[in-house]
């Protein structure tokens, strides 16, 4: 079912609580040493699917490896093989930073010299040395959730999930957990992501799925995601008449604003069909004062596959000025 480049398999994933189908049917694959994002609205099933993959809870029925374990044959396997970190933190406010990162040590069973070696290792790669005397209950939430994290690595898990890791926290802090989860993945974890914050998805995210009705409603990259989605277009606007009119003759698909000289061409975004405008400019000897890409983001997407009102025209997509 799985080779040494999946870190995470699951086919025909399924899970009720009573007549409540929350995941009917799910298959995933994650590669190893990337970001996998699991998006969908408020009791998807993102959170039952992190608790089945993480041995939590069991799934009805379907088959799951995880860093090459089966997870019913073999769950304590693939207990040693992960971290989690949940939408809650794990750290205990009662005690200092370190002292919860030394219960973790004694927790995975590591030898007191090792588990004050890896201690240290981490609080000074998370910049949590000046707070590790410190009882945890004084630390910020972005300095609770780097001490999650830390504590999660301290079994140095090869696939690591988190659920919502950066829900309350203020936006510098949850750009430097991005950059953590970043470093992570290139040192080879892999990361199984849950997220409300589609930003987050895009920005770190190899694949995306969209979780809705207890189905996978899409997958794929971000990009490939966005193109699912109509209303993408090049904006071009002229300065000189002429070239406005000769650019319209060369595009006939175009929407011309003859007032404002801007041409409007649909576009799937790609960089392929961007030359094809470009050529055709060039075909007729102009060139646009200004070219605006509209593409669809993954709000868009987000509210196409989900159903939400927000795919009503008041929707606007994103502007990348290039």
């Amino acid at each position: 079912m799985t080779s040494p480049s999946i870190a995470i398999a699951a086919r025909g994933l399924r899970k009720s609580y009573g007549d409540k189908v929350v995941l009917d049917g799910v298959d995933l694959s994650v590669p190893t040493g990337t970001v996998f994002a699991l998006l969908g609205p408020n009791g998807a099933g993102k959170t039952t699917a992190v608790k089945i993959l993480s041995t939590l809870i069991r799934p009805d029925a379907g088959e799951v490896r995880v860093a090459g374990h089966d997870l019913a044959e073999d769950p304590r396997a693939v207990r040693a093989a992960i971290g989690v970190t949940g939408q809650f933190s794990a750290v205990d406010g009662l005690i200092t930073g370190e002292e919860n990162m030394l219960l973790m040590a004694d927790l995975h069973h590591l030898p007191r010299r090792e588990g004050r070696r890896i201690t240290a290792e981490l609080l000074e790669r998370f910049d949590l040395v000046e707070a590790a005397k410190k009882p945890a209950a004084g630390y910020s939430g972005g300095m609770r959730r780097r001490l999650d994290i830390a504590m999660t690595l301290v079994g140095d898990p090869r696939v690591i999930f988190l659920d919502e890791p950066t829900t309350g926290l203020d936006p510098r802090s949850r750009h430097n957990m991005w950059q953590i989860i970043r470093e992570l993945v290139s040192g080879g974890v892999t990361v199984f992501l849950t997220t409300q914050y589609l930003e987050e998805a895009d920005q770190l995210a190899d694949r995306i799925a969209v979780l809705h009705g207890g189905t996978i409603a899409a997958e794929g990259t971000a990009e490939e995601l966005k193109r699912l989605v109509p209303g993408g277009h090049v904006r071009l606007r002229f300065t000189d008449p002429a070239a406005h009119r000769a650019a319209g003759a060369a595009l006939p698909g175009a929407t011309r604003d003859d007032e404002a000289l801007t041409l409007q061409v649909p576009s799937d975004g790609s960089q392929r069909h961007l030359r094809s405008v470009l050529d055709r400019l060039d075909s007729v000897g102009v060139e646009a004062d200004e070219l605006t890409v509209h593409t669809p983001d993954l709000d868009d997407v987000f509210f196409a596959l989900t159903g939400s009102p927000a795919t009503t025209p008041t929707a606007q997509p994103k502007e990348a000025v290039r």
